[in-house]
């Protein structure tokens, strides 16, 4: 028995919802905390990826040990870039959003980066 045009249509609708359906229940959100969220309690976040957003600290870039500070409300953090690429609009005093390891050194704690995001320097500039 072969199914008409419209019973057609009408299942392979059903198998592109549910392929869509499944996709967004395998997707988890990535959760973006702040530098003071995670500073309040950073054995909960240490050696494990996260995803921070924060502002670059004002005369906290060194190009020659590849670290900044990236601020909080209250707190401040070391980013360790090294081995990332700085993208277009990165400048201090920029939000920015980091994903990186979060380590304890003597220092203090500090955040290798794997990856830096700036927001698009269009949506803030003036037409």
């Amino acid at each position: 028995m072969s199914l008409s045009r419209s019973s057609r249509l009408l299942v392979v609708g059903l198998l592109c919802v549910a392929v869509l359906g499944m996709a967004m229940i395998s997707i988890e959100p990535e959760v973006q905390y702040s530098v003071d969220e995670v500073l309040s309690s950073p054995l909960d976040f240490e050696d494990r990826i996260v995803f921070l957003r924060g502002k670059v600290t004002i005369d906290s870039l060194d190009s020659q040990t590849k670290t900044f500070d990236l601020g909080g409300v209250s707190t401040s953090l070391v980013v360790d870039f090294t081995g990332v690429a700085i993208p277009d609009g990165f400048h201090e005093g920029l939000t920015i959003a980091v994903r990186g390891t979060l380590m304890n050194s003597d220092e203090g704690w500090i955040l290798n980066a794997h990856e830096i995001q700036t927001g698009c320097p269009s949506k803030y500039q003036a037409a």
